[in-house]
């Protein structure tokens, strides 16, 4: 079974601490568990967890969905949001772990990317580099979520032409969110085969569009 990547870049600046980013670990947990009920997400969907603000790390690396523990995820008291830096770890992350293929046999399917922020790059000049590197990596859909009343979409809207909004950070926008995602994960497990691209599910209430 070909594996399908999907990277999870999630901002724990320090306006996410307390209710944000507890409510967006329980909507993971959610979104984890639901994929694990869907037996095409179960033997072929892999999941990567960056989470950026000062520092950038790779909480989890590409693991399969059976074998994933979420680990405890921290947010500093203040402090930048280093966007471009976490688009430049999961550049290389994907370098290093989805398999292209080659004439012998087939790889990966084509990654998919899921970024949420509740503010705008701290280090815009890297990520306005960032965006074409990312973008040569050939995702199968690479969608931004702006959340809360302080994100901007505008950069959002320069790396990719699916950004949606969150208007809240409370539980119940982010579970809202987090099913969708896992929604639109299981869609794509079946659609991508056929067509290569991702189609999405519309949206919740609780997610809007951004044209």
């Amino acid at each position: 079974m070909r594996r399908l990547p999907v990277y999870l870049l999630i901002d724990t600046s320090g306006s996410m601490r307390g209710e944000p980013i507890e409510s967006v670990k329980v909507g993971l947990e959610t979104m984890i568990s639901s994929l694990r009920r869907d037996p095409f997400a179960l033997e072929s969907v892999s999941l990567s967890i960056i989470t950026f603000d000062r520092e950038v790390k790779q909480v989890v690396p590409l693991t399969p969905l059976d074998d994933l523990q979420l680990p405890e995820i921290t947010t500093p008291e203040s402090g930048p949001t280093h966007t471009g830096e976490a688009l430049r770890l999961l550049c290389s992350m994907v370098d290093r772990e989805v398999n292209r293929g080659d004439a012998s046999r087939k790889g990966d399917w084509r990654p998919l990317l899921f970024i949420m922020t509740d503010g705008k790059p701290s280090d815009i000049q890297t990520y306005e580099e960032m965006i074409p590197e990312v973008k040569k990596r050939n995702f199968g859909a690479i969608i931004a979520c702006a959340a809360g009343m302080q994100a901007k979409t505008e950069p959002l809207k320069r790396l990719t032409d699916d950004v949606y909004s969150l208007d809240t950070l409370d539980s119940t926008s982010f579970a809202s969110f987090f099913k969708w995602v896992s929604d639109s994960i299981g869609v794509g497990n079946r659609s991508i085969g056929a067509t290569e691209d991702l189609v999405l599910p519309p949206p919740p209430a609780e997610v809007n569009v951004i044209i």
